[in-house]
């Protein structure tokens, strides 16, 4: 693997296109498109992101637009003659490629990552064999496609383990089983959705990671009710506790931080994002995914961490929207664009 990727450094480091600091104004970004809805299981939740970022760039005095995907939307993309998107779209066909390369194809720039790194962190088992390659720290597992292959994979591992879809966010269909007797249900509530990841169950801190550019954001810790960190705990309970900064000590958060960065490099990522992880026992964070488009509701934790950096929501917004200009400034260089 070192000959295979040689200068790891390299291969993950990030190459923008800088200007020179100064102010940007409201004009520069165009007419901007707000992508969200969609089809997927995270509907409900794109819908809350996607109107809480179209009511911030509206105060900020951005040209900003809502659009709910449907059939329709190259069609209402060309003719609204967008120059840019935001994509606040969750799960499949958000963020899986599919929407960023019809926004590609049309040649607007967007929010996020592109096709390939965006494909890539949305297919969990890939994700984690890049990292595994990488010597990124991820837990370990197989992927099922039936019943008997998941009590096969768990037998191997260990219990406990998670049971969760390979395509999926927001912790939708994950279940920890704790023994045998607990795999059917938990499977046949992930098999819904596609293929199954069988992972080793970290037992310990929920941690995660928020990038926005080339900033890494303080750390939160995530404590929560329950056994761990499901879908209710996430967007419905109101006893779920958020701790940010974590509280490590500054050598930990700093390695933190660097591993995060890491795993988003890895994946060819770029943009904004978020990088969950568990902190086991001994201390080790071990890297569970990548999100490329994070939520931006009233629970999320994207706006959590950047607040802790003295950055409001608007300001958020703000920060995400401009990392676009860097694909203008990109086409105007080659000539592309005047």
């Amino acid at each position: 693997m070192a000959n295979l990727v040689h200068h790891y450094e390299t291969f993950t480091e990030k190459s923008l296109i800088r200007s020179e600091t100064r102010l940007i104004t409201m004009s520069e970004f165009g007419k901007v498109a707000v992508i969200f809805g969609g089809r997927s299981s995270e509907r409900e939740i794109s819908l809350q992101s996607g109107a809480n970022i179209l009511s911030s760039l509206i105060r900020s005095g951005v040209d900003a637009h809502g659009l709910d995907v449907d059939e329709q939307l190259a069609s209402k993309l060309i003719e609204g003659k967008f120059e840019r998107a935001f994509v606040a779209l969750h799960g499949r066909e958000g963020e899986d490629g599919v929407i960023q390369g019809l926004l590609q194809m049309l040649g607007i720039p967007f929010t996020g990552s592109g096709v390939a790194a965006s494909a890539l962190a949305m297919d969990k088992a890939r994700a984690k064999l890049v990292m595994h390659g990488l010597h990124i720290p991820t837990p370990g597992f197989g992927v099922a496609k039936t019943l008997e292959q998941a009590q096969e994979i768990a037998q191997k591992i260990g219990y406990a383990v998670c049971i969760k879809p390979v395509s999926e966010g927001s912790s939708i269909g994950i279940t920890r089983v704790n023994q045998p007797s607990d795999l059917i249900e938990a499977f046949t509530k992930a098999h819904r959705y596609g293929d199954v990841i069988v992972e080793k169950w970290i037992e310990g801190k929920n941690v995660t990671v928020a990038i926005v550019g080339d900033t890494v954001l303080p750390s939160i810790e995530i404590r929560t009710p329950g056994a761990f960190y499901d879908f209710s705990a996430k967007y419905e309970s109101e006893e779920t506790q958020y701790i940010c900064p974590a509280p490590l000590s500054m050598a930990k958060e700093r390695a933190l931080r660097e591993l995060a960065y890491r795993a988003f490099c890895a994946l060819g990522c770029q943009g904004w994002g978020r990088v969950d992880f568990m902190q086991d026992a001994q201390g080790k964070f071990w890297v569970l995914e990548v999100n490329t488009i994070p939520g931006m509701t009233s629970h999320s934790l994207v706006p959590m961490a950047a607040k802790a950096a003295a950055m409001d929501f608007d300001k958020l917004v703000l920060r995400i929207l401009e990392t676009t200009l860097v694909a203008t400034q990109a086409k105007k260089l080659v000539g592309l664009e005047t």
